[in-house]
């Protein structure tokens, strides 16, 4: 066996595909990766040492990796390609598209106090809002209508 290899725990695996779907900005970051797969499992071993059942332990660790990255910023710019304009940016495109704006809309983001639960508060429609006509002119100016 090649002892260069190291175990990838199920967390860490689970986090890095969230974050390729959800959050792709953040796949590189491997502080992150590995203190939240960390804590995970900590938490889950924890858990079941507490006397929790196996579901429980994992709603426990599973509450530790994802916290703070429920909300995601690439999802909402995917959502409103989606929505908004299907006719100029085909579907199977939406994702890498997002990719490719992020950087160019993160002033929009930043005007608003992000966490997991903002997708549900009042403040999102703004959000969408103004992200939408970012889009439009960034549309507009790049002739993809």
């Amino acid at each position: 066996m090649n002892n260069s290899y190291q175990e990838i725990s199920w967390f860490r695996l689970s986090l890095l595909h969230f974050l390729f779907e959800s959050h792709p900005e953040l796949t590189d970051d491997r502080d992150l990766l590995n203190t939240r797969s960390d804590l995970a499992s900590k938490t889950y071993s924890e858990a079941v040492k507490n006397g929790h059942n196996q579901q429980e332990a994992e709603e426990l660790a599973l509450n530790d990796l994802y916290r703070g990255l429920h909300f995601s910023k690439h999802d909402t710019l995917v959502t409103i390609v989606w929505n908004e304009f299907s006719r100029e940016v085909p579907m199977a495109q939406a994702k890498e598209f997002a990719i490719k704006l992020l950087p160019k809309v993160e002033h929009v983001f930043s005007k608003y106090k992000l966490n997991d639960e903002f997708a549900f508060s009042p403040e999102f429609n703004g959000l969408y809002t103004e992200l939408t006509g970012e889009l439009s002119i960034w549309v507009e100016e790049h002739e993809l209508q």
